[in-house]
Protein backbone atom coordinates (compact mmCIF):
# COMPACT_ATOMS: atom_id res chain seq x y z
CA UNK A 1 0.00 0.00 0.00
CA UNK A 2 1.12 3.53 -0.94
CA UNK A 3 2.23 5.70 2.15
CA UNK A 4 -0.02 8.51 0.59
CA UNK A 5 -3.16 5.94 1.19
CA UNK A 6 -2.00 4.90 4.44
CA UNK A 7 -1.74 8.81 5.70
CA UNK A 8 -5.39 9.42 4.34
CA UNK A 9 -6.69 6.39 6.01
CA UNK A 10 -5.35 6.67 9.75
CA UNK A 11 -5.66 10.48 9.45
CA UNK A 12 -1.64 10.53 10.44
CA UNK A 13 -0.11 13.95 10.37
CA UNK A 14 3.07 14.55 8.55
CA UNK A 15 5.73 16.28 10.48
CA UNK A 16 8.68 16.39 8.11
CA UNK A 17 9.47 15.21 4.85
CA UNK A 18 12.33 16.93 2.18
CA UNK A 19 9.92 16.29 -0.92
CA UNK A 20 6.33 15.22 -0.37
CA UNK A 21 6.66 13.59 -3.90
CA UNK A 22 8.32 10.27 -1.68
CA UNK A 23 5.05 10.20 0.15
CA UNK A 24 2.83 9.50 -2.88
CA UNK A 25 5.64 7.29 -4.55
CA UNK A 26 6.59 5.16 -0.96
CA UNK A 27 5.15 1.69 -0.82
CA UNK A 28 4.77 0.59 2.69
CA UNK A 29 5.41 -3.65 3.34
CA UNK A 30 5.35 -3.92 7.19
CA UNK A 31 4.85 -2.27 10.56
CA UNK A 32 7.04 -2.54 13.06
CA UNK A 33 5.94 -1.28 16.69
CA UNK A 34 8.39 -0.56 19.25
CA UNK A 35 10.61 1.63 21.35
CA UNK A 36 13.80 -0.32 21.76
CA UNK A 37 15.85 0.97 19.08
CA UNK A 38 18.60 -2.47 19.22
CA UNK A 39 15.20 -4.51 18.87
CA UNK A 40 14.06 -1.93 15.64
CA UNK A 41 17.38 -2.45 14.02
CA UNK A 42 17.26 -6.32 14.75
CA UNK A 43 14.38 -6.73 13.51
CA UNK A 44 12.37 -4.04 10.89
CA UNK A 45 12.53 -5.03 7.47
CA UNK A 46 13.05 -2.25 4.69
CA UNK A 47 10.04 0.14 4.04
CA UNK A 48 8.61 -0.65 7.18
CA UNK A 49 6.42 1.75 8.85
CA UNK A 50 8.32 2.02 12.25
CA UNK A 51 5.71 2.76 15.16
CA UNK A 52 7.51 4.73 18.52
CA UNK A 53 7.41 6.98 21.53
CA UNK A 54 11.01 7.96 21.02
CA UNK A 55 11.54 11.24 19.22
CA UNK A 56 15.43 11.57 19.91
CA UNK A 57 17.91 11.89 16.98
CA UNK A 58 19.00 8.40 17.14
CA UNK A 59 15.61 7.27 15.68
CA UNK A 60 16.51 9.59 12.44
CA UNK A 61 19.94 7.04 12.44
CA UNK A 62 17.82 4.17 12.98
CA UNK A 63 15.20 5.02 9.82
CA UNK A 64 18.19 5.34 7.51
CA UNK A 65 20.18 2.05 8.59
CA UNK A 66 17.05 0.14 8.22
CA UNK A 67 15.87 1.83 5.23
CA UNK A 68 12.40 2.32 6.60
CA UNK A 69 9.26 3.83 5.15
CA UNK A 70 8.31 6.39 7.66
CA UNK A 71 8.35 6.59 11.73
CA UNK A 72 5.41 6.86 13.42
CA UNK A 73 5.25 9.41 16.56
CA UNK A 74 2.45 7.95 19.16
CA UNK A 75 0.66 10.05 21.31
CA UNK A 76 1.33 13.79 20.41
CA UNK A 77 4.67 13.48 21.86
CA UNK A 78 6.14 16.99 20.96
CA UNK A 79 8.97 16.44 18.00
CA UNK A 80 11.68 19.03 17.91
CA UNK A 81 12.67 21.04 15.02
CA UNK A 82 15.95 19.37 15.46
CA UNK A 83 15.10 16.28 14.88
CA UNK A 84 12.67 17.22 12.20
CA UNK A 85 15.05 19.11 10.92
CA UNK A 86 17.45 15.84 11.09
CA UNK A 87 14.49 13.92 9.41
CA UNK A 88 14.66 15.88 6.19
CA UNK A 89 18.26 16.16 5.67
CA UNK A 90 18.38 12.20 5.77
CA UNK A 91 15.14 12.06 3.98
CA UNK A 92 13.56 10.13 6.48
CA UNK A 93 9.23 11.01 6.19
CA UNK A 94 8.15 11.66 10.00
CA UNK A 95 4.57 11.50 11.04
CA UNK A 96 2.60 11.77 14.27
CA UNK A 97 -0.52 10.48 15.45
CA UNK A 98 -2.29 11.20 18.83
CA UNK A 99 -3.44 7.32 18.86
CA UNK A 100 -1.55 4.94 21.34
CA UNK A 101 0.93 2.50 19.82
CA UNK A 102 -1.79 -0.39 20.30
CA UNK A 103 -4.12 1.65 18.23
CA UNK A 104 -2.54 2.86 15.36
CA UNK A 105 -1.06 -0.34 14.65
CA UNK A 106 -4.33 -2.40 15.19
CA UNK A 107 -5.97 0.39 12.81
CA UNK A 108 -2.51 -0.79 10.40
CA UNK A 109 -3.80 -4.70 10.60
CA UNK A 110 -6.97 -3.61 9.47
CA UNK A 111 -5.53 -1.91 6.66
CA UNK A 112 -3.89 -5.52 5.80
CA UNK A 113 -0.43 -3.71 6.21
CA UNK A 114 2.43 -6.82 6.52
CA UNK A 115 -0.27 -9.19 6.48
Amino acid sequence: MKLSEIIDKCNLKIEAVSDNRLISEKSVTGVYTGDLLSDVIANAKKDNLWITIQTHLNIIAVATLKELAAIIIVMNKPISDEVKNKAIEENVILLSTGAKSYEISGKLYELGIGR
